[in-house]
């Protein structure tokens, strides 16, 4: 792999605002009426977290996954669906009373319910239209759900996106976490065509790719074996030495693909400055004209646990989970998941790579 400058290329870096963190935390006054249960919940009692992010009308809006209090108390054992907040300077939000996009009786029922709809991810398309990825969870399997939406209210479901791709054969896989990869366009990151097809880096355990022709339907990038090809794997004595993960929408730069992923720390053989399974951040360049190959990626992570609240919650071992990335007033904003429990956001002092 060519040597190249962390500084040639690194979006950042990124420093907590002072006093603003958590941005988003859990709120048992919330009720909602469950479609399923067909009774209130409370819908965000637990935990609020994994959130993505998008700039419209001059504000920051934050999806992000709140847990009721259903359910097992154990990870995955409560029902997740996604909140909105906006915000005027992408720090103090105001919440929505109730979920924007959950488990219904839809076509979708079988593959979210009991466990939701977790971990959005969000870009823009070419024409205004918002298109999220986000993990369809009926604890059993996850599937990577697509939605898409004019508002950011009001969502249509589309399915999995590998659900008719090489003639049925992911059906029975288990899988999620993914980016679309995206350029800025003013204030707005829109979906990037390369080579004339939509670009897709998914996947937890290994990174991989997928394309597609209407950010609906994508087809994972497959190797000469019909498996899908890894283009991002686990490194030892690392921060991502027991599995990486995909992070916010990739961006397209002058320097090639940026990809801000999550590093899952390895309980033995890992990074000795992080604590055994704690997740931090890492970032990777892939070739502008080829997202397959790679260029670079940073040796430490550019985020990790360091707060009370992201050293421990939910997640015992503590995580700065990177999920939305948004570019406002100059600024990159960073939003991401605080050990599985709240939503912390960090921002460059400038306008970064």
């Amino acid at each position: 792999m060519p040597l190249l400058s962390d500084s040639d290329w690194v979006l950042g870096p990124f420093v907590r605002p002072a006093g603003a963190n958590p941005v988003i935390t859990p709120n048992k006054g919330s009720v909602f009426f469950c479609p399923l249960r067909q009774s209130l919940v409370n819908w965000e009692a637990l935990h609020t977290f994994n959130p993505a992010a998008v700039v419209r009308d001059g504000k920051i809006y934050v999806l992000y996954r709140g847990e009721d209090d259903t359910g097992l108390k154990a990870i995955g054992g409560h029902t997740s669906r996604i909140g909105l907040a906006e915000s005027d300077d992408g720090i103090h939000f105001v919440r929505g009373k109730t979920p924007v996009f959950y488990p219904a009786r839809d076509d979708q029922e079988a593959r979210e319910w009991e466990g939701g709809c977790e971990d959005p991810r969000l870009v823009e398309s070419e024409d205004g239209t918002y298109v999220m990825t986000y993990t369809q969870w009926n604890r059993k399997k996850t599937d990577i759900g697509v939605a898409t939406s004019t508002d950011l209210r009001t969502w249509t479901k589309h399915g999995p996106v590998f659900a008719g791709a090489s003639s049925g054969k992911y059906a029975d896989m288990s899988y999620k976490s993914a980016g679309i990869v995206c350029r800025l366009v003013g204030q707005r990151l829109v979906a990037a065509k390369i080579s004339g097809r939509y670009w897709m880096y998914w996947g937890e355990g290994e990174v991989r790719l997928a394309t597609s022709p209407d950010l609906i339907h994508w087809q994972p990038v497959e190797g000469p074996d019909g498996n899908p090809i890894a283009v991002l794997t686990k490194r030892e004595r690392h921060f991502d030495s027991s599995f990486p993960e995909v992070g916010p929408p990739p961006v397209l730069t002058k320097a090639g693909i940026v990809v801000l992923y999550n590093g899952k720390n390895a309980q033995r053989d890992g990074d000795p400055e992080l604590g055994a399974s704690a997740y931090a951040a890492g970032q990777a360049l892939f070739a502008p004209d080829d997202p397959v190959r790679m260029i670079a990626r940073t040796e430490k992570p550019f985020f990790k646990p360091e707060l009370a609240f992201e050293k421990t919650g939910q997640y015992a071992a503590g995580t700065t989970f990177v999920e939305g990335l948004v570019f406002f007033k100059g600024k990159w904003f960073l939003y991401y998941g605080c050990a599985d429990s709240a939503v912390g956001v960090a921002v460059t002092s400038g306008p970064g790579n």
